[in-house]
């Protein structure tokens, strides 16, 4: 802030950029602020921990409802097709009820849904309640960084980061867990497991309907048409969409063919451990982003770092893989991809509110997530493509390097503009 300057005086644009001042790092955290970033961490969870809970039981989904591969590959990419078409009603939900009725409607859908995939009976209404599902939680994606922008206007940072490592928390129990504890528990139902994984989210919907701060609608500055509707022609929509749009196909696509790379390799005894270091050490990453949010929060040096570094993970784990070595080399590469893409997937997640105009983070938000996961859609579909016409395994890993290099370049660029947004608006 200058000198002597009047806040009365200063344009309403100006006084919300004031009020987004980055805290200082001594700054202690009080108790609204605490209890902002627990509901933020617990949506977090909400937005992933159902979707996370179908992959340990598809051979019991399979098995129990005569399910194809196809099919079963519909089945997970749905949840990824539905939250690009639906963040946009997402984006509208929160121009006209506010972005925390719309949180808490969503985990209920999302909650509801995901539970009543239990009572399915067949292939087609498992999808119906999957698509409902994936619903619910498309409209709390660009909730979230309006949530954070309006709760936590100085620590912006460590509110995104406490709700994507909420997600990383998801990611990693549901896998986990799944198996050696929810099922025993279940006796082997894999309905029962499904309902005890929407249990947390229902949960959180009604702590959210107590505890949360109610939110006013969306209203666009200097008199602006109130509405939810992204503007296609900005710019950064499209630059942030591709940069996290980069990221997210290069998580999915390390997955999906990580383990048939190594099972054509004949290493197939590696899968367990190189997918299971990978996404775990998203946790650790995330965590430990916990306590250094303030100062990664509008740097460009984090992007420069992390943005290209699962470019080398995931040409090690090609080398290491093809020149026959050591699993703890491939390993090693997997775990390289998965914290960086942590990191970088938890500042991408705050850019939104950092550099939206006041009022427009809803639609920023949501222009972002439709264009980053249709894009998440397309690159392992490509990928797959490759090995097929190829006949090369490595062939598929080719559309992924290139999302990393996308990811370093234009991750730079967005840091760079988040840099030049803290110079703007907090000179001193």
């Amino acid at each position: 802030m200058i000198l002597g300057t009047n806040p009365q005086t200063l344009s309403a644009p100006d006084r919300v950029s004031m009020s987004m001042s980055p805290a200082t790092e001594n700054t202690p955290t009080n108790a609204s602020e605490w209890k902002a970033l627990c509901l933020l961490w617990l949506a977090g969870i909400s937005l992933r921990v159902t979707i996370l809970a179908v992959p340990p039981v598809i051979p019991l989904i399979r098995d129990d409802l005569g399910m194809s591969e196809t099919q079963v590959g519909i089945l997970i990419g749905l949840p990824l097709v539905t939250w690009a078409l639906a963040a946009v009603p997402g984006s509208l939900m929160i121009a006209r009820f506010g972005a925390t009725l719309t949180v808490t409607v969503g985990l209920a859908l999302t909650g509801l849904a995901g539970a009543g995939r239990a009572g399915a009976p067949g292939v087609w209404l498992l999808y119906l309640a999957t698509v409902l599902m994936g619903f619910g939680i498309a409209v709390m994606q660009p909730s979230m960084p309006t949530l954070v922008r309006q709760w936590l206007p100085q620590r912006i940072g460590l509110g995104a980061i406490a709700t994507t490592n909420g997600m990383m928390v998801a990611v990693t129990l549901g896998p986990v867990l799944t198996i050696p504890v929810v099922l025993p528990l279940v006796s082997g139902s894999w309905r029962l497991d499904l309902v005890v994984w929407a249990l947390p989210v229902l949960a959180t919907a009604l702590l959210y309907f107590a505890f949360a701060p109610h939110s006013r609608t969306t209203a666009e500055p200097s008199g602006g048409a109130r509405h939810g509707w992204p503007d296609w022609k900005d710019p950064l929509i499209w630059l942030l969409g591709f940069t996290f749009g980069s990221n997210n196909a290069l998580f999915f696509s390390v997955n999906a063919f990580l383990p048939e790379y190594l099972v054509s390799l004949g290493r197939g005894e590696l899968t367990a451990a190189a997918l299971g270091s990978m996404n775990s050490s998203q946790l650790v990453a995330s965590t430990l982003l916990l306590i250094s949010a303030q100062r990664l929060e509008r740097r460009v040096w984090p992007y420069v770092v992390f943005g290209p570094a699962p470019l080398l993970g995931v040409i090690g784990i090609v080398v290491a893989g093809g020149g026959g070595a050591g699993g703890a080399w491939i390993v090693s590469a997997a775990v390289l991809v998965g914290a960086s893409l942590a990191v970088t997937f938890a500042l991408m997640f705050a850019l939104p509110a950092i550099l939206s105009p006041p009022g427009a983070v809803h639609r920023i938000s949501a222009g972002m997530f439709t264009v980053s996961y249709g894009f998440a859609v397309i690159v392992p579909v490509i990928c797959g493509a490759l090995w097929d016409i190829t006949g090369r395994a490595w062939a598929a890993f080719v559309p992924m390097t290139l999302c990393a290099v996308m990811q370093g370049t234009l991750g730079t660029i967005l840091g760079a503009r988040a840099g030049r947004h803290r110079a703007h608006t907090n000179p001193d």
